[in-house]
């Protein structure tokens, strides 16, 4: 028989039991090392990345990729890092797209921009869709290690100098906003649609029935308030990086 002494003395070494758990598992978390994806398509840079980390995180971990597609291979394959590092310009995607659908899909991995483009309203839109920080790949590489070493502090890393542009009207915030209401599933057909591509073309891409993809549509034009593919496309052209031009449109 086991009396109710007994008894509280099993829970309690229970609970203790328990906690010392917790404990170890958040130290074992603790001292796992940084990891970080570095997504970018120069090989040089890409190398020019990987110092900079480990100046500033010696025992790091470092994946890198050459496309959106193997970034998200890397990241729903198993890995868990604990920043992205991401240029704008990638094979595969245009403007901001990369950045929404790295967000939409993984909303809760921090991601900072590393690019070659400096304007201030480039800035200001990657911020607007969700990136952790923004980094000029001019920067020498301490600086470069301090900003990395910055954003895992959790500071949020601009260009020096960097002021929010006056020409970011409230538009460009309501498309950027409207964008970020996609799903990723959405966002892929909504690029297929500014490359051009046929509801039968966009449904053997994603292995679906054009039933879905006309649905996936239907969704995307409520969704950025527009009535047609064309004005969706036009309104998509309107938060692209400043040196790309949607396909088969002029100008706009």
């Amino acid at each position: 028989m086991i009396f109710p002494a007994t008894i509280a003395v099993y829970v309690v070494k229970a609970r203790v039991m328990a906690d010392i758990a917790v404990a170890t598992s958040f130290l074992e978390t603790s001292n796992m090392p940084e990891s970080f994806l570095v997504v970018d398509d120069h090989p040089l840079f890409l190398d020019a990345m990987k110092l900079a980390i480990n100046t500033a995180f010696p025992e790091a971990q470092i994946a890198e990729a050459n496309s959106l597609a193997t970034a998200f291979d890397a990241i729903e394959g198993g890995g868990v890092f604990d920043l992205v590092l991401l240029d704008l310009n990638m094979p595969g995607t245009r403007g901001f797209e990369g950045l929404l659908e790295l967000r939409a899909r993984h909303p809760k991995l921090p991601v900072v921009i590393v690019s070659a483009i400096e304007e201030p309203e480039t800035i200001h839109r990657a911020m607007t869709c969700g990136a952790s920080g923004y980094i000029s790949k001019a920067v020498r590489k301490p600086e470069l290690a301090g900003a990395i070493q910055g954003v895992m502090n959790g500071e949020v890393c601009l260009p020096p100098g960097y002021e929010p542009p006056n020409s970011a009207t409230n538009e460009t915030v309501e498309i950027i906003a409207r964008l970020k209401s996609l799903t990723p599933q959405q966002l892929r057909v909504l690029n297929m649609l500014k490359q051009g591509l046929l509801n039968k073309q966009i449904a053997h891409e994603l292995s679906v029935g054009e039933t879905t993809v006309k649905a996936h549509v239907s969704e995307i034009l409520r969704k950025l308030g527009v009535a047609s593919r064309t004005q969706a496309v036009i309104e998509v052209s309107k938060v692209v990086l400043p040196d790309e031009r949607p396909t088969g449109l002029s100008g706009a």
